[in-house]
């Protein structure tokens, strides 16, 4: 028996008159002998398909943001393993529990650059979200992270990390066995790894489960990615109490790729294809490559004993802030 098809994903709210559009272009496309006024539709239908995803995709809010970085079609870790990183050899376990699936570790080659790749995966249906939990990491995949990172940095080899997790698992056994404390540890270790590191948040980068992999000295955020401390509808509970607020959330916490880089919290946004990533694997791979070549070619210009040391003044510059005293006013 053939396996059954996939069903198309429903287009989101503000994509439908894309695809109304490509509907009727793919009827125009599919006559078999289209006349001169056919073919100059089809020629103005691309034309105004193309004009409506930049005006759409340029003018996305935050909350629209939201919706294409968790869109179920949008490229996760392992396809981006696939079209970007060659020899991948996947590293398993930490040493003390189990394997933690939701985070995946491995020698991989960029072009000519041997690297060691930790990247947080979601899974596409329900069997693979229940084997990656959904992308949020237990502690034992934190350890198993941070464990892999030490074996890069004692060989001397970059790391890149991939963030895509609505965060860590909140668990009463990840709480047991440590959650926040090996979480805290990472960030303390990866700050002091003399080792280039290239972060990228390529889908959700929710609150502590994405730090726990997090600190780097080149941190890039997809375009419609976001990052930030904690998820809209989690900051709607707390401040509105209920989850209908989160449109309202997701403005008031600035977390888009254009605040964080006006903010200077990210060194970098990546363009994707017109249309969002989840219209073109191949074509946000290609420019995430070539993103993460250019970053580490910089930082290996970088004395290694010097990267430690710009690492933590990156971070340290983080939430500073100058404000101005008119006169006559007090402080």
């Amino acid at each position: 028996m053939a396996p059954r098809k996939k069903p198309p994903t429903p287009p989101l709210s503000f994509e439908k008159p894309i695809f109304e559009l490509e509907a009727r272009l793919g009827e125009l496309e599919a006559q078999p002998d289209p006349t001169p006024a056919t073919r100059d539709a089809i020629r103005n239908i691309r034309v105004e398909i193309t004009r409506m995803r930049r005006e759409i995709f340029m003018g996305l809010d935050a909350a629209e943001t939201v919706l294409v970085a968790r869109h179920p079609d949008r490229p996760q870790v392992l396809d981006y393993i696939e079209l970007i990183f060659d020899e991948f050899v996947e590293l398993h376990g930490d040493r003390a529990y189990r394997d933690d699936r939701s985070i995946k570790t491995g020698f991989a080659k960029l072009g000519e650059e041997k690297i060691l790749f930790v990247g947080q995966h979601k899974g596409r249906n329900l069997d693979e979200r229940t084997e990656y939990n959904y992308g949020m990491a237990h502690p034992e995949g934190y350890r198993k992270a941070l464990g892999k990172m030490e074996i890069a940095a004692r060989y001397g080899l970059p790391i890149v990390c991939f963030i895509d997790t609505p965060g860590a698992f909140p668990g009463i056994g990840a709480e047991e066995r440590g959650q926040a404390y090996q979480i805290a540890l990472n960030l303390r270790e990866m700050a002091r790894l003399n080792t280039p590191i290239v972060v990228v948040v390529i889908g959700e980068g929710g609150s502590g489960g994405a730090l726990g992999i997090g600190i780097g000295d080149h941190i890039a955020v997809m375009q419609f990615a976001y990052y930030s401390v904690i998820s809209p509808e989690g900051c709607a509970g707390i401040l509105w109490k209920h989850a209908r607020h989160k449109d309202k959330a997701a403005r008031a916490l600035r977390f888009t790729s254009k605040d964080l880089l006006e903010f200077g919290v990210i060194d970098e946004v990546i363009p994707e294809p017109l249309g969002g990533a989840h219209r073109d694997h191949r074509a946000a791979a290609t420019v995430l490559k070539g993103s993460l070549v250019a970053a580490i070619r910089e930082l290996k210009l970088i004395p290694r004993d010097q990267l430690v040391d710009r690492r933590y003044d990156k971070f340290r510059r983080m939430g500073v802030f100058e404000k101005t005293i008119k006169e006559g006013e007090t402080v």
